[in-house]
């Protein structure tokens, strides 16, 4: 039984080996015989149309739509490449123009602190930078990275922007605090530009939500003080120098006793958005001494003297009170 397997097995792979030389054989012979007979390959060819067209066509088609996807998905490569490119274009010019708005920021701080510089050319100044502040939106109290170090000393004017900012308040070796004019404790004896009129300018953190200051006690005998009036800090302030603008006058009433006025100024600092400061490092008491060391104000304490004596002289006993009051409510 075995080796009739076995026999069974041989002739099996005896033929396998010579297949291919079999069929091989048979195809030639095949088509020999066609030439050699004339017998028309008509239907041969019309029935190899028939199976391989169709077979033909398909494989066409799904080679089409293989070259279709694979385009479709090179294109699509191809857009999210350039889309990443012009993402980091687009991040690039944004970073560009961030910087750009920034440096044009800078340029009209440093610009304001220039012409501030100009205007007040005859006191020496530090400029400081603001480091931190009290809690809120407004610059009502902060502190700037300049202190004793840097020549700043209690009492020093702070100014910005154009005009009055505040006053020192406290001093260390690299830092100082410094109490804006608009906190609710300040005030500041001040005057108006065209006459000379003294009067008290007090901060009020509910009325500088609108960008104004309070003032009251003015003295208006000749009722010229008008809504557009400059005012400045006094001659008689004792901690302030004089000259330094605090802002425009915006409303204007009489009081009920008939002699004063109150009212309203518009400062033109921006206590919401201050970064820059300059510090006047001459306290009002060294140019009333004789100690500093100001640029054309040799004579400043004489003629600040002279000022005050002929201002009370031509205003009498009323005026004079006045000052008194301001004097003593100047406390900064």
């Amino acid at each position: 039984m075995k080796n009739l397997k076995k026999k069974f097995r041989f002739r099996i792979n005896l033929k396998s080996k010579h297949l291919l030389a079999i069929m091989t054989l048979f195809c030639l012979s095949c088509i020999v015989a066609t030439f050699a007979s004339g017998i028309s390959t008509a239907p041969l060819q019309e029935t190899a149309g028939i199976v391989i067209v169709p077979f033909e066509k398909s494989i066409e088609k799904i080679g089409s739509m293989v070259r279709s996807v694979r385009d479709s998905f090179k294109d699509k490569q191809d857009l999210l490449f350039e889309n990443e490119e012009l993402k980091a274009e687009l991040d690039s010019l944004t970073t560009q123009n961030n910087k750009l708005i920034q440096d044009q920021g800078e340029y009209q701080r440093l610009k304001e602190l220039y012409n501030l510089d100009q205007t007040y050319e005859d006191y020496p100044k530090v400029a400081a930078t603001i480091i931190s502040k009290d809690p809120g939106n407004w610059y009502d109290t902060f502190m700037i990275n300049k202190g004793s170090d840097d020549g700043i000393r209690v009492d020093n004017n702070v100014i910005a922007g154009k005009g009055l900012v505040g006053i020192v308040t406290e001093v260390g070796s690299s830092w100082a605090t410094v109490r804006s004019i608009i906190d609710d404790s300040s005030s500041v004896s001040a005057m108006t530009v065209s006459t000379s009129d003294n009067c008290i300018v007090n901060g009020d953190l509910e009325l500088i939500d609108e960008g104004k200051l309070r003032f009251e006690q003015l003295y208006d005998q000749e009722n010229k003080v008008t809504v557009g009036e400059r005012i400045v800090t006094s001659n008689i302030s004792e901690k302030f120098v004089e000259g330094l603008f605090i802002g425009y006058v915006s409303e204007v009433q009489v009081d009920s006793n008939n002699l004063t006025k109150t009212g309203t100024i518009v400062t033109p600092v921006d206590f919401l958005h201050l970064k820059d400061v300059f510090v006047i490092t001459v306290n009002k008491q060294d140019l009333v001494d004789g100690t500093a060391q100001v640029e054309g104000n040799s004579d400043s304490g004489s003629s600040d003297s002279t000022s005050g004596d002929s201002s009370q002289e031509s205003s009498g006993n009323t005026d004079g009170s006045a000052a008194d009051g301001q004097e003593g409510a100047d406390e900064g």
